[in-house]
């Protein structure tokens, strides 16, 4: 048996032992995040071709889609996390869900914002009551409520327990965004990249996109392991080894 497999995962849902780990991570995180930034918006807004359609206007998808799928990926994830903190009233696992919540609803406006930008020259309007756009502002007051609701309660494992009861209970808003534009008739367009089908754009614009994901990806887990310490900091801040590794970095 190698060394790697004779390590005991299970010590790091301790917030002491992850701590560490979490500092060591997302610098690595933070470094990834910005190589594909750099290398994603050179792709998406110098290399790939001018669209036939919608002109330059639609490079503006390179930040819109990856930032719409983070949004939702990390509600699924911060969700996760919160159920599992009240399954098994485990702190850290609570404490990850809360560090998710910023960085998910900054995707969610980013979405937002960007889809605007989008849909004012391709619709005519900055805003409709569409199926998609409303279920993702939905959202966005969703991850708004969670953040809402921890900050209104001073214990925090109350507030843990009720931010996970409504993050369960949101997170069937997010295949409603997904399958908004196959439930019902839409302006917003369908989906350009699907697992089940070839994808409808250029490989180069492809790539770009992918380049852009991976960036957004990067940055959500550095965003997350960064906050997390803050929050372990906050939370164990009468620990020794709190007191301890705050005195060492002074």
């Amino acid at each position: 048996m190698s060394s790697a497999t004779k390590i005991n995962w299970f010590r790091f849902a301790s917030p002491q032992a992850f701590y560490p780990l979490a500092g060591r991570l997302w610098t690595l995180f933070a470094l990834l995040a910005a190589g594909f930034a750099v290398a994603g918006l050179w792709v998406s807004f110098f290399v790939a071709p001018v669209d036939a359609q919608q002109g330059q206007g639609y490079r503006i998808i390179f930040i819109h889609v990856p930032a719409a799928w983070m949004a939702m990926f990390l509600y699924v994830v911060m969700a996760a996390w919160a159920a599992v903190g009240l399954v098994f009233n485990l702190r850290l696992a609570s404490m990850m869900a809360s560090a998710l919540a910023p960085t998910g609803a900054l995707f969610a406006l980013l979405s937002l914002w960007t889809g605007a930008l989008w849909g004012k020259p391709m619709w005519g309007a900055w805003w409709v009551w569409d199926a998609r756009l409303t279920s993702t502002l939905i959202l966005f007051f969703l991850y708004l409520g969670f953040l809402a609701l921890q900050a209104a309660i001073d214990d925090p494992r109350r507030a843990d327990r009720a931010g996970a009861l409504l993050a369960l209970v949101g997170v069937v808003n997010v295949p409603i965004i997904y399958f908004s534009v196959k439930w019902w008739n839409t302006l917003h367009q369908g989906a350009s990249v699907s697992v089940t089908r070839s994808p409808s754009m250029a490989s180069v614009m492809l790539w770009g996109m992918l380049l852009m994901v991976m960036a957004c990806w990067m940055y959500a887990a550095a965003a997350c392991l960064s906050r997390v310490r803050s929050i372990i900091l906050e939370r164990e801040r009468h620990a020794d080894w709190v007191k301890d590794a705050v005195a060492q970095s002074r």
